[in-house]
């Protein structure tokens, strides 16, 4: 990688003690053979066990944000960022801490970026063979509904939602992210889709998360999630149409 390209990785987390170090010892073990380092950031969203404590002894630094939801807790990590220098060449990773994700394919998702083909790459689960096991029923019911709306409403070819996704930084400001919770993911990729960023999408892995999700493991996250997901693919078809308003091309 290009020595002067800042790697930036965001992590939120609420209540992941038990996952978080092995993801940050998976991670560092990652980024060894790229030969470079990056600034980690965990952002603790309200945890009341040790996942700051977790945080710091695995080699990351630790922002609090207060206001509960996983938008909130990535735009938190991305003014850390920024305040730490981060400019619009630098590259910006998020990973979730409850061990799902394989940080080990963090290379293959930086390889679009480092070569110059995309401004933004998402960590395909469905296309690295992730089990309904792993992706439980409804998350794996409700990833497909989205992006089958995706596709036949905007013409956005997209295989999931997932978490993992690294972007070129100034890709992400001129997205302007707003959501504050369940809509994170969606929202980016739509504003992608009408900014016509470069967007790929490459197989990753994914297993049983440790511990209970937060939105899937419950009949009220999995219902919040997925209105929030639903709003955000009619209420961006219709703000498109009818105002004409959203996003401008990118460069």
């Amino acid at each position: 990688m290009p020595a002067h390209k800042q790697l930036g990785v965001v992590i939120p987390a609420l209540n992941e003690e038990a996952a978080l170090g092995l993801v940050l010892a998976e991670l560092f073990d990652a980024l060894k053979p790229l030969q470079r380092d990056a600034t980690v950031v965990v952002v603790d969203n309200g945890s009341t066990d040790d996942t700051p404590g977790v945080a710091t002894r695995g080699g990351a630094q630790v922002v609090k944000e207060p206001r509960r939801g996983y938008g909130s807790a990535c735009l938190a990590g991305i003014a850390r960022l920024e305040r730490q220098g981060f400019s619009d060449d630098d590259w910006i990773v998020f990973l979730d801490a409850d061990h799902s994700d394989y940080p080990a394919d963090l290379g293959l998702l930086v390889a679009p970026l480092e070569s110059g083909a995309a401004d933004m790459v998402i960590g395909s689960r469905v296309k690295g063979g992730a089990t309904m096991q792993a992706l439980l029923p409804q998350a794996w019911f409700g990833n497909r509904l989205a992006c089958f709306l995706m596709r036949v409403l905007f013409g956005a070819h997209y295989s999931d939602l997932g978490p993992f996704r690294a972007l070129n930084m100034g890709a992400l400001r001129h997205l302007k992210m707003a959501d504050p919770n369940f809509g994170w993911t969606i929202e980016m990729q739509l504003k992608a889709h009408q900014a016509k960023l470069r967007v790929a999408e490459v197989p990753v892995r994914y297993r049983s998360r440790i511990g209970v999700s937060k939105i899937t493991g419950t009949w009220r996250g999995t219902l919040g999630a997925g209105t929030k997901i639903l709003s955000w693919i009619f209420g961006w078809r219709l703000k498109t149409w009818f105002t004409r308003g959203g996003i401008p091309k990118f460069r």
